[in-house]
């Protein structure tokens, strides 16, 4: 009897972990969002879906903490502003602004992305279809991570040089 209310009790302590998935898919004048997600394989978006915010202006900022999490976001307005911040290994990031053209200028843009961790592929498009005319972008891996990937694409121009 001792033994069946220990399992029982042990399997009652046990706790299932389960991923976070978001989608988001916003449409009007501006979003203001901010997302935090611990623990592994969380996504915003995916490969085959990505989230999306359209509208004149985007603040987005989002911390993923914990391995193999995945933010694939598509922005389609004139401002976007943002922080993501990972802590973690073999994360994947996929953020691109004004990635339909049309009244989706991503004109000005500021953009910071953090990075603790090793293995993290992070891949950075602004001013896809159209030139930003301000885009001020900060990429920073902290001491001791490993074995990154960083692309970033950023067609802008100035009009004062």
């Amino acid at each position: 009897m001792k033994t069946i209310i220990s399992v029982i009790m042990l399997i009652m302590m046990t706790t299932l972990s389960y991923a976070n998935d978001i989608y988001v898919t916003q449409s009007g004048a501006s979003l203001d969002l901010d997302i935090t997600q611990d623990g592994e394989n969380n996504t915003i978006g995916n490969s085959t879906t990505a989230s999306t915010s359209t509208g004149a202006t985007t603040i987005l900022n989002i911390d993923q903490i914990g391995d193999s999490n995945v933010i694939t976001y598509q922005i389609n307005g004139a401002t976007y502003t943002g922080v993501i911040n990972l802590v973690g290994n073999s994360n994947n990031v996929d953020l691109n602004c004004d990635s339909t053209g049309g009244n989706s200028s991503c004109g000005s843009a500021n953009a910071v992305i953090n990075f603790t961790g090793n293995s993290n592929d992070i891949d950075l498009d602004i001013g896809q279809t159209s030139s930003a005319t301000s885009a001020d972008v900060d990429i920073v891996g902290q001491s001791g991570s490993d074995s990154n990937v960083v692309a970033a694409t950023v067609d802008g121009n100035h009009s004062k040089w």
